[in-house]
């Protein structure tokens, strides 16, 4: 009931009576009293007023089940079949194969608001701070063939890029294959992991990490990482943003599922790739050249020129970075 309170406080731009809430719940005035002192001790701003009822002033930046659950309510995202929220943890990665290893449905989403050991490309970990970011695990079980889950890293990507660009109102880019630019930094990361047989996948989770409200980082990140705080001056819901992924992830997943590739979604992605028609270094174990990326194909494999040829590099078998800097 007090998801549904606070969903309720939420469009209700007037004072709503608690004779009004007990009567659409049918509960006690005391039931609904209990709720509103909850919402309080939790952060949320109400206003009391009698013979008018309660009106909801401000909300806190919390990622709770029922923050979440309000706001994908309100955005009518309806894919997800189960959600958990955790104040900490290792990593939201392992903790979503740790439920799909115990039967999760598909579009299962673990979210927390802080994570200690975070995963990033190659084995990298990572400190996450709490309370300004988003550290989420999308779990999914496609019916794809398991050399088409990498495309699925590119739709993650593609949905961050809308949902950051939808609320912040900026022009948010795409680093091939999966890095969020907001001038010229990078303001969220993605990894995705699967399971699979020969022939099916088991399980796939792709976890992100987005700067939200961060004010600072370690000198070694400076010049490479940044949040949309420090980018815009202004600070944002995260609950907000999260629904907007998921939301933007439904559209362009349907997509995808309707070829098993890129074909229908690989002209949005080349149109906000950052580093398309640009020199780049392509980066392998061995050795390192220099090309220009052309774009991505229907597969997500970026095409490059090397000027004596044109061919095509995969995300898991190289890096690839600016001739003279991140981007």
């Amino acid at each position: 009931m007090k998801t549904e309170i606070l969903e309720l406080l939420k469009k209700q731009k007037d004072f709503i009576s608690g004779q009004q809430l007990c009567e659409h719940f049918g509960v006690s005035r005391t039931a609904v009293w209990k709720v509103i002192n909850r919402l309080k001790e939790e952060g949320y701003v109400i206003e009391s007023v009698n013979r008018k009822g309660y009106r909801i002033v401000s909300c806190p930046d919390l990622l709770s089940e029922d923050e979440l659950l309000s706001a994908l309510s309100r955005r009518q995202v309806t894919s997800l079949q189960k959600l958990i929220c955790l104040s900490e943890t290792d990593s939201t990665n392992t903790d979503a194969k740790k439920e799909a290893l115990n039967g999760a449905p598909d579009h299962t989403l673990v979210v927390a608001d802080l994570q200690r050991q975070g995963k990033g490309r190659r084995g990298r970990s990572f400190d996450s701070p709490a309370g300004v970011g988003i550290f989420m695990t999308l779990l999914l079980r496609p019916t794809v063939a398991p050399n088409k889950a990498s495309m699925l890293t590119l739709l993650a990507g593609m949905a961050v890029r809308s949902a950051i660009a939808e609320l912040t109102g900026e022009d948010v880019r795409i680093k091939w294959p999966n890095d969020i630019v907001l001038n010229q930094k990078k303001i969220c990361g993605i990894l995705t992991e699967m399971s699979s047989e020969m022939t099916c996948i088991n399980y796939v989770v792709i976890g992100i990490g987005i700067n939200v409200n961060n004010s600072s980082f370690p000198g070694e990140l400076q010049n490479i990482a940044s949040s949309l705080f420090l980018e815009t001056g202004k600070t944002f819901r995260r609950s907000e943003l999260i629904v907007g992924v998921l939301h933007f992830f439904d559209s362009y997943y349907e997509q995808f599922c309707k070829t098993s590739d890129l074909s229908l979604l690989k002209e949005e992605y080349n149109k906000y790739m950052i580093n398309k028609n640009r020199p780049v270094v392509v980066v392998r174990e061995n050795e390192s050249y220099e090309a220009t990326a052309i774009g991505i194909d229907d597969d997500g494999e970026l095409l490059i020129d090397t000027g004596k040829e044109r061919k095509k590099v995969l995300s898991g078998e190289v890096s690839v970075r600016g001739v003279y800097g991140y981007v």
